[in-house]
């Protein structure tokens, strides 16, 4: 029996946490994925890219600031079953400091930026972003297999 080989869309997320714990969440334009909801700032890593590095990257690209690489601290992994059996892997980070005001650098796909509680996301948040949020809460640097909430695990 000859085995496929496994391929990935793989998520970089960074969770920009200000001073009294918030988190910023950016609202997906109706024509992206997630059209309509909160998700963490992030996108897919690319060619060539550390995971480090993408969420950097798409932190700069999504919402206009810059991270420092001793400024970025791994909190999580997780493994996603999407609504049409589609798997993601997810890096996710988190960082406490960072240069500039974050703005919304691309408005054709993000209708607006929340400062979230992590530990009580808005009802609006994609349920990927959601379980992400609740595992960050726990601590430490976890794994989470996640089902989209129509899929069963």
């Amino acid at each position: 029996m000859t085995a496929t080989r496994y391929t990935s869309v793989v998520d970089v997320l960074i969770l920009l946490q200000r001073a009294d714990g918030r988190v910023l969440l950016v609202r997906r334009a109706e024509t992206e994925y997630a059209g309509g909801l909160l998700s963490i700032v992030g996108g897919h890593l690319e060619r060539g890219e550390f995971a480090d590095d993408g969420a950097r990257r798409e932190a700069h690209e999504e919402v206009g600031v810059e991270i420092d690489p001793a400024d970025t601290e791994f909190c999580g992994a997780a493994h996603y079953l999407g609504p049409e059996d589609e798997r993601r892997i997810c890096f996710a980070f988190t960082a406490q400091r960072w240069l500039g005001e974050p703005y919304n650098r691309e408005p054709h796909k993000h209708t607006a930026l929340v400062w979230a509680e992590p530990g009580n996301p808005p009802p609006d948040c994609h349920a990927y972003s959601t379980a992400v949020l609740r595992q960050f809460v726990v601590g430490g640097s976890l794994y989470a297999n996640i089902a989209h909430p129509r899929r069963p695990r």
